[in-house]
């Protein structure tokens, strides 16, 4: 078996160690008490062919029926154990399971949640769906009945080997020469099934992926027909599945007829070997009866042992990938300074700031820029500037390679990430609702908030009137991904939501370039309102959402080339007055109209 693996599933296990133990306490007693009745059974034929001068004889039980009748009372009590002990160890195996698999399964969510922004926009949320799902879900079917296997597998060869030695060393000899022969061929089985079974699982993770990736995506599939050209690849990556499964399937489809072999000439050879020696008086009838049975008993369990381990590597498989997830590290950790948001000014400053994203030339460069308290900022420039960037390292969603941003002249690095977060109200141009109401999604990030709350900032954000001529008003389910509602009334519930935080930073970006020009007036409406007494940036490529604010700067490939007020912008006739020409539609020769 994969040791590495196995000490990664026993570090899970851990916490957990008391049920282990009596779990795995009720699973060997349960194999000992299962492997009785051979015992009974040979006792019982001891009692006809030897009578008075039997084993039991020798206890004081003289007569036969009282020799039966005492047998009669040990397998009622036997067959009681057994039951009994069954019971316990499903149960406690499957409440472990349980257990374990909601424990790793909101520890791994909850790590990925603490995962800087690089982990999702690189990798793929299908995958990250197949490892909180249905890796986790293997893991649990293992420790719900496989781990109780191997270990009942364990106890009959110890117990019945143990049992063999005594009474026929011979045929205790014959017996075992199959199992390193069963144990070579199951342990070589299962180097060769581990990277199938990779394989396996990670085919599952694309095919989750690309489900995901349709089901979010059916609008474009649908208006581009692309049904036809989405169920083709989906097929090829199914039936890239079925055969990886399959090449797996038919190595440990080959096992338990290989180890059937085996058992058969054990079993052939004590047949004979043991009937001599009790045709020749050297063991008791009963005994030879006894061995009989119990070979069986011996042997035949280890047919399930391609099963039991075809299982485990898969659960091994799963072990990996979940516990690969939970060692990816943080690299965005969270400062330990408190800093309650109703003492925030909103006074920011970027110095010196250097940062590149993973694999791409550096954007910013020794970037400096300051914003005062309660002042407002707006941000434009062509796409790729590095507008956006700002915004998501003043959140921290991404860490700065150099310089250093100040939150009231303290390293955000030094705050509690809550803190850093809730202190400032994002409104992106991507609004995300939640599968909810349209009160509950008002209400994300102020969780518990009065309704009267919550309407109050749909008033101030100009969503109250669409929201209360919805069928159910502030209950009105949005859908998933707030679908039932167009882009302009998703963006003015992100407005409400945003208001009711009520953050001393507020910072906007793009939130108003994908909406019509009355959502738009709407919403720079709201905004005014929200603006005062906080700190307030934003980025926009419509000029006219940032032609009053405090500063304007334009951004060109990570630089700042230009700042000022709107009006003295278009004054000097530079990088801001050519976007103010093309959106306005003039040549160049045209004179500027503010």
């Amino acid at each position: 078996m994969s040791t590495p693996g196995l000490q990664r599933l026993l570090l899970c296990l851990r916490p957990h160690r008391r049920t282990v133990i009596l779990a795995s306490a009720c699973s060997v007693l349960n194999k000992l008490f299962d492997l009785a009745p051979p015992v009974l059974i040979g006792l019982a034929v001891d009692v006809i062919a030897r009578e008075q001068t039997s084993w039991l004889a020798s206890l004081g039980f003289t007569t036969v029926p009282a020799q039966l009748g005492l047998l009669a009372l040990l397998s009622f009590v036997i067959w009681s154990a057994e039951s009994l002990f069954e019971y316990l160890y499903g149960l406690l195996w499957r409440n472990l399971a349980q257990t374990v698999q909601h424990e790793l399964r909101i520890e791994a969510y909850d790590h990925l949640q603490h995962l800087e922004m690089a982990t999702f926009e690189a990798g793929s949320s299908g995958q990250m769906m197949a490892v909180l799902n249905d890796d986790i879900n293997q893991l649990e079917r293992f420790l719900d009945h496989g781990a109780n296997e191997i270990l009942q597998l364990i106890t009959t060869v110890l117990a019945i080997g143990g049992v063999m030695v005594v009474l026929s060393p011979m045929v205790a000899g014959v017996s075992f020469l199959p199992i390193p022969l069963i144990l070579w061929g199951s342990l070589s089985f299962q180097r060769r099934l581990a990277p199938r079974y990779a394989d396996v699982r990670e085919r599952s993770g694309a095919i989750a992926s690309r489900l995901a990736t349709n089901l979010g995506g059916m609008l474009t599939i649908k208006s581009y027909a692309a049904e036809a050209w989405e169920k083709h690849h989906l097929t090829a990556q199914s039936e890239a599945y079925r055969q990886s499964n399959r090449r797996a399937i038919r190595l440990s489809a080959a096992f338990i007829p290989l180890i059937r072999f085996a058992i058969l000439f054990a079993f052939l050879a004590i047949l004979v070997i043991g009937g001599l020696q009790a045709w020749r008086g050297v063991i008791a009838i009963g005994t030879y009866s006894f061995l009989v049975f119990i070979t069986q008993r011996l042997l035949w369990p280890l047919t399930g042992l391609g099963r039991t381990l075809d299982e485990y590597q898969r659960a091994m498989a799963s072990t990996h990938r979940v516990l690969d997830l939970l060692n990816t590290p943080i690299t965005i950790p969270s400062g330990d300074r408190s800093l309650p948001v109703a003492r925030v000014r909103g006074e920011i400053r970027f110095e010196s700031v250097g940062f590149a994203y993973a694999g791409r030339p550096p954007l910013l460069a020794h970037f400096n820029l300051a914003i005062p308290a309660s002042s407002s900022l707006g941000i434009v420039g062509a796409t790729g500037s590095g507008k956006s960037t700002i915004v998501k390292l003043l959140l921290r969603l991404y860490a700065i390679q150099a310089g250093r941003i100040m939150l009231d002249g303290l390293p955000i690095e030094s705050l509690r990430l809550d803190d850093l977060r809730r202190s400032i109200g994002l409104v992106s141009q991507e609004v995300f609702l939640f599968h909810g109401t349209v009160a509950e999604n008002i209400a994300y990030g102020s969780f518990g908030a009065a309704p009267e709350a919550i309407a109050r900032a749909a008033r101030l954000a100009e969503a109250a009137a669409f929201i209360e001529a919805l069928p159910h008003g502030y209950d009105t389910l949005v859908g998933e991904r707030g679908q039932r509602l167009s882009g302009g009334q998703r963006q003015r519930i992100a407005l409400a939501r945003a208001i009711l935080k009520n953050p001393p930073v507020l910072v906007l970006d793009e939130a108003t370039a994908a909406v019509d020009n009355e959502t738009e007036a709407a919403i720079q409406r709201s905004l005014d309102h929200l603006s005062q007494d906080r700190t307030t940036l934003v980025i926009a490529h419509r000029l006219s959402t940032v032609r009053h604010v405090d500063q304007i700067v334009v951004m060109e490939a990570g630089r700042i080339v230009e700042a000022g007020r709107h009006d003295d912008l278009l004054a000097r006739n530079g990088a801001y007055a050519s976007l103010w020409r093309v959106q306005a539609g003039l040549r160049d020769d045209e004179p500027l109209r503010p």
